[in-house]
């Protein structure tokens, strides 16, 4: 694995990260934090004009023609600035997999759709709650749906939903307008995350049989692996922002007539920062590049998921002592990355629930 980014990479992480700190900053996590819809519509119309939309979308559908590495760097920027949008949900779990597992005539309906700037979303599968989540029966010469998604994320403003349900016994994709007969979403409240995640409903909702996505229960891995990887991405960027924030504080802030920084301890709590967010980077990118390389990757998301959730949330519990007091006040950024840090560690599966699937394949369970 080489992780020297090519000059057109280096173009793209540099350009996400200029105009996200210039058009939003954390500011842009703040106005969004009681705001419905939880983005900005106006920086979400220039996401699209930018290509941002549409990097992982192939040329002929209407897109730029990336790969997943190259939508990993632009989540890693927005982790950064921590600037809340439907990107990740919209392209790592809906764009990708359609574009992978996609009929040509599902392709050409919902790729140029998101490239364009149509809101998808994605209803997680229910890995902690066996039994529960959508399910499909046959029904005609389709399906029906039935049952309800939790923390679906941004479905109020999604325009369709990429549904993980249980086909038979095995999850299956599903693709279907958020404006079908029998689909209700409800917010969801008192979550920590600013992604405004929701309960969608559906209730004997119709499914045509060109609605399926795929003949198995891939396209459902592939969501939750380009979804976990692609948060693993965007808690780097956000692990290294808050590790940025401390080690400038460290320098300013003095105390005895010295900077803070030049207390051993506060050394040490650095440095523990550093190697978390390194370690963080290299797990994170190994899992992304087999992705885009389209090898095989189930290990190596789990191990990422699993260590860097736990990274994050340790960078930010550091972060917290080298600030003291002022770190946790609402006036200052840290607590933002702080609540951020807690969400991201419950996406896609936690750290046990993706511990025990590399247990799984060591063959200990």
């Amino acid at each position: 694995m080489d992780l020297t980014l090519t000059e057109d990479q280096e173009l793209i992480a540099s350009t996400a990260r200029e105009v996200l700190e210039s058009r939003a900053g954390s500011a842009g996590a703040r106005a969004m934090d009681g705001d419905p819809a939880g983005y900005s519509a106006e920086l979400w119309k220039e996401m699209v004009e930018l290509g941002w939309t549409g990097l992982a979308v192939p040329e002929e559908r209407g897109g730029v023609g990336g790969g997943f590495l190259e939508v990993c760097l632009l989540f890693e920027q927005l982790g950064y600035a921590l600037v809340p949008s439907p990107l990740l949900p919209s392209v790592a779990c809906c764009a990708l997999p359609i574009a992978r597992y996609g009929t040509a005539g599902q392709q050409d309906e919902w790729l140029g759709a998101i490239a364009r700037g149509r809101v998808v979303s994605h209803t997680p599968v229910a890995w902690d709650r066996p039994g529960e989540g959508p399910v499909a029966a046959a029904s005609g010469d389709g399906f029906t749906l039935d049952g309800a998604a939790l923390f679906v994320p941004y479905a109020a403003s999604a325009e369709a939903f990429l549904v993980a349900a249980v086909l038979d016994g095995e999850p299956r994709a599903f693709l279907v307008d958020a404006d079908s007969p029998g689909v209700t979403v409800e917010p969801a409240a008192g979550t920590v995350g600013f992604d405004r995640p929701c309960r969608v409903a559906f209730a004997g909702v119709r499914v045509p049989p060109d609605r399926v996505l795929g003949d198995d229960r891939a396209a459902v891995d592939a969501m939750s692996a380009y979804g976990a990887a692609a948060t693993c991405a965007e808690m780097v960027g956000a692990a290294q922002r808050v590790l940025d924030v401390t080690i400038a504080y460290a320098t300013e802030r003095e105390q005895f007539g010295k900077p803070v920084g030049a207390f051993q301890a506060v050394q040490h709590h650095c440095a523990d920062m550093a190697i978390d967010v390194l370690g963080s980077r290299f797990i994170a990118y190994e899992a992304i590049w087999r992705l885009s390389a389209g090898r095989e990757a189930a290990e190596e998301v789990s191990m990422a998921k699993a260590w860097v959730s736990g990274a994050y949330e340790r960078v930010c519990a550091l972060g917290h002592q080298v600030h003291g007091a002022i770190g946790f006040t609402w006036e200052h950024d840290l607590h933002l990355y702080s609540r951020h840090a807690m969400a991201t560690a419950l996406a896609f599966g936690d750290d046990d629930h993706h511990l025990e699937r590399l247990a799984d394949g060591l063959g200990l369970a």
